[in-house]
């Protein structure tokens, strides 16, 4: 039984392929196309699916759509109708494209794919909620769905049990938590559907001064979690802007003009509305336990991403443990979809694997032969070193020691957003100027982004206040107090970003200014190789964190092919680069002096 899920035509377009209920491949459309977000019809995913499980489109089964592009175009056009005739422009903007493309989705997937069988279409918020429990660990559980918005909704919750999903809980459109925060990406200067999580690294650098504005006008906050907005502030139901000249007035001014300096009022604003999203995450979460009666939760949706928001849920909720869907965002609608499909629709039993569920670490996509890898490095005059396994994890550890930043690109590519150590740039954890030298010279992104460690799974409660594992990078929690460096003298009196010029831990190149991390734990089983590779870092130095980003440059997707990975390395200050059982020097490459290796040459976020 083949089914293939698919999310396409808004943001983050993918495919999944199951086979009888297993997960063959699942892979964005933006890693093909190097076009970050990309939203067109996933063809390259399609096709790297099939080819993947070695079957033609003919021999699917089923092939199923994320959402309901008629009930979501129903939204826009009664949105129009309660607003008209403001807002005329961008609907007439909008119309023509629903008309060509998004209300012709079985035509396209016909025509794409030659395909004659059987297409299903789930609904946003379900595809959402079979993500986050389907594949989960638990044999029941309730699960929370917070997003944008999908047809209607922008939040919903429910249970899962075994083989059965029921949605019974339910909020709409316009109030949406998701567009709250992008509302404040917006007006932080930050690129919506991107830039949030810049805001959520923002926010520990500023004060929540602006959190009782917020409550006492753009929200009417329920205990229960549920909200209304006031949307005399917002923009985006009529208009082209998140928000309009009644929010700019409220809160003292223009939005920041994106690529400018990053003012204190800023990092204000983003804490404010942080603090906020964390107090309706827990609010909400907090319900869903008192209705449900479920010890276990299963989150999704884009604010599922909120990694700071989800550690409090974990930390502060009533629920003994959580998990969160990898893929959180509409690229993992597309594997809901299927998964739906196959556990509701078809009746197939579901047996969850208890120990890590059957998201196998999120590692799902593309992966490459040595034989390929070394054909590309010839073609591309490449000099290298051809290592074993056997000493991959002695060379690249010594390497880290040194304070090299490495490119490390094994194995299968990763689904959704994160680097977990298949397509992953790693370097000490310890260098005080690791950071820094990450953000400017490397990834050429804003000073103040955080980065995440990765720790051995059996010493992470060692190094940090988290009772759980954390494989997707999807959890904050804070360092341990023996961790910690205090210096009170240095750190009173700063403000904003100086507050980076304080060294607080032991690792301060993954420890936030408010002694918080975004933790990925490893496991042996999960990833050998990166495992023993850290794991050799910890015999030599004691330490069993390292420091883990996404293999990519800002503006671009995580690398997928050896090619990408080259092109990356070689266009930034990179040390070494291992891929496959192939050592790459820096110093050895030839320049590149076809200007694609200056940071002018990226596109900004």
């Amino acid at each position: 039984m083949n089914i293939l899920g698919l999310a396409c035509f808004y943001h983050d377009s993918a495919a999944c392929l199951l086979q009888d209920g297993k997960i063959i491949g699942a892979v964005e459309e933006e890693r093909f196309t190097r076009k970050k977000h990309d939203s067109s019809f996933p063809i390259n995913s399609i096709n790297w699916c099939l080819k993947a499980a070695d079957i033609k489109p003919k021999d699917l089964d089923y092939v199923v759509f994320y959402d309901k592009p008629f009930i979501k175009f129903e939204r826009i056009l009664e949105t129009y109708l309660m607003y008209a005739p403001s807002g005329v422009r961008q609907f007439i903007q909008a119309i023509p494209l629903w008309l060509k493309q998004k209300l012709w989705i079985p035509d396209i997937i016909r025509k794409e794919l030659d395909f004659e069988g059987e297409i299903l279409f789930s609904e946003h918020h379900r595809s959402h909620a079979a993500s986050a429990f389907y594949p989960s660990p638990f044999k029941e559980a309730a699960f929370l769905t917070i997003d944008g918005v999908g047809e209607w909704e922008t939040t919903s919750f429910g249970v899962g049990k075994e083989n059965d999903l029921e949605l019974n809980y339910y909020l709409k459109f316009p109030h949406s938590l998701g567009l709250l925060y992008s509302a404040f990406t917006y007006y932080a200067g930050f690129k919506v559907n991107s830039g949030e999580y810049k805001l959520m690294g923002l926010a520990p650098y500023g004060e929540p001064k602006y959190s009782g504005l917020i409550l006492d006008n753009l929200i009417d906050l329920k205990k229960d979690g549920s909200f209304k907005l006031d949307m005399k502030y917002f923009g985006f139901c009529n208009g082209v802007k998140m928000t309009n000249w009644r929010f700019e007035r409220l809160f003292g001014g223009p939005p920041r003009k994106p690529e400018t300096g990053i003012r204190e009022k800023d990092m204000d604003i983003a804490a404010s509305i942080q603090k906020v999203t964390e107090e309706i995450m827990l609010r909400m979460a907090s319900y869903v336990h008192e209705v449900t009666k479920q010890n276990n939760l299963c989150l999704a949706g884009g604010v599922a991403l909120n990694c700071v928001g989800n550690g409090r849920i974990l930390r502060e909720s009533p629920f003994k443990e959580i998990w969160i869907q990898p893929a959180s965002g509409d690229a993992g609608g597309a594997l809901g979809a299927a998964f739906w499909v196959w556990h509701k629709y078809l009746g197939n039993k579901r047996e969850p694997d208890k120990n890590s569920g059957r998201q196998d670490n999120s590692l799902f996509g593309p992966s490459y032969s040595d034989n390929e890898i070394e054909s590309f490095l010839k073609k591309a005059g490449a000099s290298y070193k051809k290592l074993p396994f056997s000493e991959i994890p002695e060379v690249v550890s010594g390497l880290i020691i040194q304070g090299k930043i490495i490119g490390w690109f094994q194995g299968r590519l990763e689904f959704g957003p994160r680097g977990l150590g298949a397509r992953s740039i790693i370097g000490d954890a310890r260098n005080p100027d690791m950071q820094l030298k990450l953000n400017l010279k490397i990834k050429y992104r804003e000073s103040f982004r955080p980065f995440a460690p990765t720790v051995l799974n059996d010493k992470a409660s060692e190094w940090f206040e988290l009772g759980i594992e954390s494989p997707y990078m999807l959890l904050a929690a804070s360092l341990r107090s023996d961790k910690r460096i205090e210096n009170k003298s240095l750190s009173e009196g700063l403000r904003g970003l100086d507050k980076m010029k304080v060294i607080r831990s032991l690792i301060p190149a993954v420890t936030h200014v408010d002694y918080s991390a975004r933790i990925q734990t490893i496991k042996k089983e999960d990833n050998p190789l990166y495992y023993d590779t850290i794991n050799q870092f910890y015999r030599k130095t004691g330490c069993p964190v390292i420091i883990n980003t996404s293999f990519n440059i800002r503006g671009e997707p995580l690398v997928c092919s050896p090619e990408d990975a080259f092109r990356c390395f070689m266009r930034t200050e990179m040390d070494n680069l291992v891929m496959g059982r192939f050592l790459l020097d820096k110093k050895e490459q030839e320049a590149v002096n076809n200007g694609e290796n200056r940071q002018e040459a990226f596109e900004p976020d």
